[in-house]
């Protein structure tokens, strides 16, 4: 498992946040973000990655 995987989700469940209500603050699809924390989607683009650091207010390279 990535570290980017590893990030988003302890970040996620930080915040007490479910992967569909990070989906609606991040405005990006659920099976987005369930694709980037079980690793199918190890290379999400900027945009993406933009929204979901926004949405925790984190700073993107807190991902990578």
């Amino acid at each position: 498992m990535s570290d980017r995987v590893i990030k988003l989700r302890k970040l996620r469940e930080a915040r007490g946040l479910s992967q569909e209500k990070l989906a609606r603050l991040a405005d990006v699809a659920l099976n987005t973000i369930v694709k980037i924390e079980t690793g199918k989607n190890q290379n999400p683009t900027l945009d993406t990655l933009k929204k979901i650091a926004k949405a925790l207010n984190v700073k993107v390279d807190d991902f990578i």
